[in-house]
């Protein structure tokens, strides 16, 4: 079975590529929606696995509410910027929560948040290539930044405490999501080539490695249940 859910992981991979190459090519919303619904389904089908196999829940239901949160976000950012940045803020604070589930939240987690959210903040701010029309836009970029370098901040931390594989995978995926919200950033606020393309190459394929990391963590458990 775990082989089996590993190969529809990658046959959903491919399809999630295909259509995030289609939304590059095409700039259509519907197919935007498409690629986001892949990684949600990548997610469910992951979770489903770990209710089959009986693993702790905690991690799995927590990863898939900030998969959701985030394919709401990436469909209502083309309609409305400021309601679809809530709603990934959303989703970085429940994929922060389910990290929290694998290593226990620490104050030292911040720290690593802060060295990330300092220097990009300053160059949000400071910068001057942006353009963001108005104080409040710029601070609920400021805001934005915030909430996902602590998310971030908080898989460097885990693989820290712990060097394995869904730690690896997620921290990747943290790291990729923040590279694409920063494409994103100067694409839309300072009109730079190239960044957009940019910014989807590295967005979905990290929403697919935090579906993705569902499933390991349910592996990692029955390696655990195994070894003891």
């Amino acid at each position: 079975m775990k082989k089996n859910i590993f190969i529809i992981n990658f046959l959903l991979l491919l399809a999630l590529i295909a259509f995030d190459i289609a939304y590059i090519i095409t700039d259509t919303l519907v197919t935007k929606s498409i690629a986001s619904a892949f990684f949600v389904i990548i997610g469910i089908m992951n979770l489903s696995f770990a209710i089959k196999t009986k693993a702790k829940l905690k991690f799995p239901i927590l990863m898939l509410i900030g998969l959701v949160f985030a394919m709401l976000g990436d469909i209502i950012l083309e309609i409305h910027f400021i309601s679809g940045a809530i709603l990934f803020a959303i989703g970085h604070v429940f994929f922060f929560i389910s990290y929290c589930a694998i290593a226990k939240f620490k104050y030292i987690d911040l720290l690593y948040g802060a060295m990330i959210f300092i220097p990009s903040m300053l160059f949000i701010v400071l910068v001057p290539i942006f353009d963001f029309g108005g104080i409040l836009m710029e601070i609920v970029c400021v805001v934005y930044d915030l909430i996902i370098s602590m998310m971030v901040g908080k898989a460097i931390s885990n693989l820290i405490r712990e060097k394995n594989i869904l730690n690896i995978i997620i921290l990747i995926g943290s790291v990729m999501f923040f590279l694409s919200d920063l494409m994103l950033l100067l694409n839309v606020f300072a009109s730079l080539p190239v960044v957009g393309t940019v910014c989807l190459v590295l967005y979905y394929p990290a929403e697919f490695l935090l579906a993705f990391s569902i499933y390991l963590s349910s592996c990692r458990e029955q390696s655990l249940d195994t070894a003891s």
